[in-house]
């Protein structure tokens, strides 16, 4: 797959200071999805494969939500509701509730 991150530096000579930014291109990571669900990739024994989520959108995620990285629950918890929510769609593969 391609790389979906792109990072520019950018200087100010008049500070001193930098910015970083970062910019995502979904796009790889959406045609993975819809190549998974059109195959019926869902069913992985007694799980399911519910979505295909770049890790820097779940970290965005624990971010707006005021969550610690390594609270391995409320990522869970996190993730469920951003797939349920409908906003997310075009990430999931599997289409049911959970």
């Amino acid at each position: 797959m391609k790389d979906v991150r792109k990072e520019k530096v950018h200087f100010n000579r008049h500070d001193g200071t930098f910015t970083i930014q970062n910019t995502y291109d979904n796009a790889p990571i959406l045609e993975k999805a819809k190549q998974l669900r059109d195959a019926g990739c869902t069913d992985m024994g007694e799980s399911r494969l519910v979505g295909h989520i770049p890790m820097y959108l779940v970290t965005e995620w624990m971010k707006e939500a005021g969550l610690k990285p390594d609270d391995t629950e409320a990522r869970k918890e996190i993730i469920k509701k951003k797939m349920l929510s409908g906003d997310f769609d075009k990430f999931r593969v599997w289409k049911g509730t959970y």
